[in-house]
């Protein structure tokens, strides 16, 4: 972060107050924590609307007892440009899961994974939460190298020829 610049700005009354309660409600220490965050929505909801690379959450309620879905989720994850960077399954009960997934792309194609898995039959509610854009992610962080590489790549693609094979092979077998 930056350092901090100071700035003043002009609001009506009742706008203020009803800011105020706001802050409030959602529990903001004070009134510039309230604002940076609505900046930073701001920017985020930019960089989705612009195709840009960016993060964000597809969460998953479904019934596992829907023939050949947990199968069919997983291949669209497998299939997809997004990037698919980590998942949580939680056994709700003797039917239902709930999955969340973590995923990086390009916005458009984070948006149709998320819309493919969500209208997957057995999916009874799903919703992608746009979380942040990757160029506002920090780029503080310990390096044992020059860095003069970015942080944010776009996955390599392999053809759907080798995706494929690597499918068909068994579990801890190689590839020759």
């Amino acid at each position: 972060m930056g350092e901090l610049a100071r700035v003043g700005i002009a609001l009506d009354e009742d706008l203020l107050a009803e800011f105020d309660e706001l802050i409030r409600r959602k529990q903001y220490g004070n009134r510039s924590e309230a604002i940076r965050d609505l900046i930073r929505a701001e920017l985020v909801a930019e960089d989705w609307t612009e195709n840009r690379v960016v993060v964000g959450t597809i969460t998953l309620l479904y019934d596992h007892h829907v023939r050949e879905l947990s199968g069919a989720l997983t291949h669209k994850q497998h299939e997809s440009e997004a990037q698919v960077l980590s998942s949580l399954h939680v056994h709700l009960d003797d039917r239902h899961c709930l999955e969340v997934i973590v995923v990086k792309g390009k916005s458009r194609k984070v948006r149709e994974l998320a819309d493919g898995l969500i209208g997957t039959r057995g999916v009874l509610h799903g919703k992608l939460t746009a979380t942040a854009a990757a160029i506002h992610l920090s780029h503080e962080h310990e390096h044992e190298h020059d860095h003069d590489h970015p942080h944010v790549e776009e996955r390599p693609r392999v053809p759907r020829k080798a995706q494929a094979v690597a499918r068909r092979r068994p579990r801890g077998a190689r590839a020759r």
